[in-house]
């Protein structure tokens, strides 16, 4: 495999956290804003993408009088794991590529 293909697979997968993470914080600036119709139509198309990955961290917290702090934690998460992600697998590729 080419250091290029490898670029590109490094790159894009650091670009698709980057949109993920766009989509997520709209997804939560549209929870505020939930009668609004506009809103429910993107909402409505953002649910099935990242409510899966919401999920998973409201069921380590709860929401607490109607305030969720999942997103707060899953962006978190997605901040401190995701480069750590895209650093390895580069280094991996990297690695295989010599051989």
């Amino acid at each position: 495999m080419s250091p290029e293909i490898i670029s590109l697979l490094v790159q894009s997968l650091s670009n698709f956290l980057y949109i993920y993470s766009l989509l997520l914080l709209v997804r939560v600036l549209l929870s505020w804003f939930q009668t609004a119709a506009w809103a429910q139509q993107t909402m409505s198309f953002l649910s099935p993408i990242t409510d899966p990955y919401l999920n998973i961290f409201r069921s380590f917290i709860p929401p607490l009088g109607g305030l969720d702090l999942s997103p707060m934690l899953a962006f978190l998460v997605l901040g401190w794991v995701g480069p750590v992600i895209i650093q390895v697998l580069g280094q991996l590729l990297y690695s295989f590529a010599r051989f």
